[in-house]
């Protein structure tokens, strides 16, 4: 409800879907991805105006054309640096990224760390479904080792990428993963990625029914994922598989405890997204060979840095320089403090 004049009045619901038709194959993951993110602006009481969506190459890229705000869809791992250069001249739209793993760490990898480095505020959404889609199914960088596609019959002999790794390496200020088939904790997730002031990305992990069925349905089935997912949330103790277990810390390496006589929830490690050196634990929690075996996956929110954003600070320079030396010189800019005489 609003009111105006001392008068109340209903607010009215915004439909972020566009007229254009769906085209994913049917049972695809990016379905309820979209759904949730309309959901998500919707609620968020955004203008269509006031968001933009810019997308590279592939399956998950198609999304502009589905919400009814400005988009854009870009070339093949470009993305990055389109999105730069909006939140540079505009810094007051919401901008939203979407990139699958081929995209953007295969031919987009350089520009996607650099968005990191440089903390431009805007949302990336990075679906993973582990293979290409759209190009009908050859093997990804985030594909397993082994894995068997239309490019590598024999498996492939590749060493997979760790999204959340790299990102973390690259000094992302906000690090998350979410699922397809978990549209609550999805809706979460996005809407504290969406007020984080900085690149947030958000890692989905997204089923291709078609070329690679069933990838993560050890995490999204109903009999497995208790024992395989582990949800994070701030200030509580790492506990899964309905409380029976857990993770702590012993000499700074993570191990899994039953939850019982012995060990209680008081003895797991307690989550808190502003460790950054917990949180590089946890983005590998699943895949580091010095951690042994029967780890689950974890989901949530893992890090949060609040950083000063590119587009602020460049703002800040540039408006010191005019105070500085007024509108400024082109010519004298060009020209350079030093010049030769050649005879």
């Amino acid at each position: 409800m609003s009111t105006t004049n001392g008068t109340t009045t209903a607010s009215v619901k915004v439909d972020f879907s566009s007229d254009q038709e769906v085209r994913w194959c049917p049972g695809c993951g990016d379905y309820s991805i979209l759904k949730q993110v309309q959901t998500l602006l919707e609620q968020s009481g955004k203008k269509k105006e006031e968001v933009v969506f810019i997308s590279g190459i592939g399956c998950s890229s198609r999304f502009p054309y589905y919400l009814d705000t400005y988009g854009l869809h870009s070339i093949h791992g470009r993305a990055p640096a389109i999105v730069s250069g909006l939140r540079s001249v505009r810094p007051d739209l919401s901008v939203w990224m979407i990139t699958g793993d081929g995209d953007a760490l295969s031919i987009g990898g350089n520009h996607i760390i650099h968005l990191l480095r440089r903390n431009v505020d805007v949302n990336v959404l990075l679906f993973n479904n582990q293979i290409y889609g759209l190009t009908k199914g050859q093997y990804s960088p985030t594909s397993p080792e082994g894995a068997v596609t239309r490019s590598t019959p024999m498996g492939s002999t590749d060493h997979p990428f760790n999204p959340l790794a790299l990102v973390k390496g690259a000094d992302g200020t906000f690090i998350a993963r979410s699922m397809d088939r978990d549209p609550k904790h999805m809706r979460e997730v996005l809407a504290r990625a969406d007020a984080h002031r900085g690149t947030s990305l958000v890692e989905i992990y997204q089923n291709c029914n078609v070329f690679n069925d069933g990838a993560f349905e050890t995490f999204t089935e109903k009999a497995t994922k208790p024992i395989h997912s582990l949800f994070v949330e701030h200030g509580k103790p790492l506990v899964y598989a309905n409380g029976t277990k857990g993770i702590c810390l012993k000499d700074m390496r993570p191990r899994v405890i039953d939850i019982g006589p012995e060990f209680s929830a008081n003895d797991c490690w307690v989550h808190d997204e502003r460790d950054a050196f917990k949180a590089s634990l946890l983005v590998r929690l699943f895949d580091d060979p010095r951690m042994e075996g029967g780890f689950p996956r974890p989901f949530g929110v893992f890090y949060v840095n609040e950083r000063a954003t590119h587009e602020a600070k460049m703002t800040a320079q540039v408006k010191a320089a005019r105070e500085r030396k007024g509108e400024g010189d082109l010519d004298a800019l060009l020209k350079g403090e030093h010049t030769w005489t050649i005879v």
